[in-house]
């Protein structure tokens, strides 16, 4: 009995070391946490900037003119001076939005004749073509430019003749190759010039037909469009020749140009149909009187100074201006006394009385 029980306790105890040994055996695995790997936000490519091409200005020169790109040829080329007759019957003239350069001064009567300063000739009408007037000649001269008008008077004439300027008149023996007339228009206000017969009117004369090479220019030029650094607007200008002649520009924001309108109507080119208009607009007040007894003008522009107004991007600054004819240098200059820098595009410039400034009336109308 106690044999059996003896064995009983020994097999007990071998069960339960068998039990812990394969409890122990046992491999507990540890509790993993997945991993999430995230997924990458796509990176945005990015746009490529346009490429800019510098400008090819290959055979090509800034104008004289106007400080705009030109053939290098045209660039050399001397300008033509070109009166225009500037009555209302006598309107719409022919050619004047080819002028880089248009000026507008009074004449006797009260009417006001223009003279543009053209680079290229491009139409073959240009006109109606009316007579020198000796402030005119002047003016010319500043810009070595080749002289083509229908008559002069004697002033006109003599300073002519004084300042040794390249003419065409229609009133010499070359008159037959640069004009013609336009029967259809009343005399004396249908004389037209042809680009055909300025040219040949330049090779018969034997003039010269490029700058010299010291030739400095008349304007300095802003490399691109530039807005004036100042308080005063100006979108609207009057200009109050007299009770005839009071041409007024409006400012087109858009175009950033001034529109030309004169006897209470646009102010178109014939040849073209479209309205004048001007990057620019210089007022240069002048000293102005009668020379005789028939009407005509005379200012004092030989060798003189005086204030003016520049107007550009709907921005005006006053400036002065000082010529010495001798030297055929006219320039203008800011409110700090440095030469005047004006922007690229055509521009209009008045010779006004300067006893008469309120007469030049400058309006911020607003768009």
């Amino acid at each position: 009995m106690k044999k059996s029980v003896i064995l009983l306790l020994i097999l007990i105890m071998i069960l339960s070391m068998a039990g812990c040994k394969k409890k122990d055996n046992t491999e507990i695995k540890p509790t993993v946490t997945p991993t999430v790997t995230a997924t990458p936000t796509p990176t945005a490519t990015p746009t490529p900037s346009p490429t800019v091409k510098p400008e090819n200005h290959d055979g090509e020169a800034k104008s004289k003119l106007t400080g705009l790109w030109v053939s290098k040829k045209v660039s050399n080329k001397r300008p033509y001076a070109i009166m225009f007759n500037n009555i209302k019957k006598a309107s719409p003239q022919s050619g004047t939005s080819e002028a880089s350069i248009l000026y507008e001064a009074l004449v006797e009567g009260g009417i006001t004749r223009m003279m543009g300063i053209f680079e290229d000739l491009n139409k073959t009408r240009i006109g109606s073509v009316r007579s020198a007037r000796h402030y005119f000649v002047s003016i010319a001269d500043e810009y070595d430019a080749i002289y083509v008008h229908y008559g002069e008077t004697t002033y006109a004439t003599k300073k002519i003749s004084a300042l040794g300027i390249n003419n065409l008149s229609g009133l010499t023996g070359i008159g037959d190759t640069v004009f013609y007339r336009d029967h259809s228009i009343p005399a004396p206000h249908n004389a037209f010039a042809t680009k055909e017969g300025i040219l040949k009117g330049t090779e018969i004369k034997g003039y010269e037909t490029e700058y010299p090479k010291d030739y400095e220019g008349h304007f300095t030029f802003y490399d691109k469009d530039t807005n004036l650094s100042s308080d005063k607007n100006v979108n609207k200008i009057t200009l109050k020749f007299s009770n005839y002649a009071s041409p007024y520009f409006t400012y087109d924001s858009k175009e950033k140009l001034y529109d030309r309108f004169q006897f209470d109507t646009k102010h178109i080119d014939y040849n073209t149909g479209k309205q004048l208009a001007y990057k620019n607009i210089i007022v240069q007040f002048v000293k102005e009187w009668n020379i005789d007894k028939n009407g005509y003008q005379t200012m004092d522009i030989e060798n003189s100074e005086g204030k003016g107004y520049y107007i550009t991007n709907g921005k005006k600054v006053d400036i002065t201006w000082k010529k010495n004819e001798g030297t055929r240098k006219m320039r203008y200059y800011d409110a700090q006394g440095k030469e005047l820098t004006i922007n690229p595009g055509k521009t209009y410039i008045a010779l006004f009385p300067n006893d008469r400034t309120e007469d030049v009336v400058l309006s911020d109308i607003g768009q």
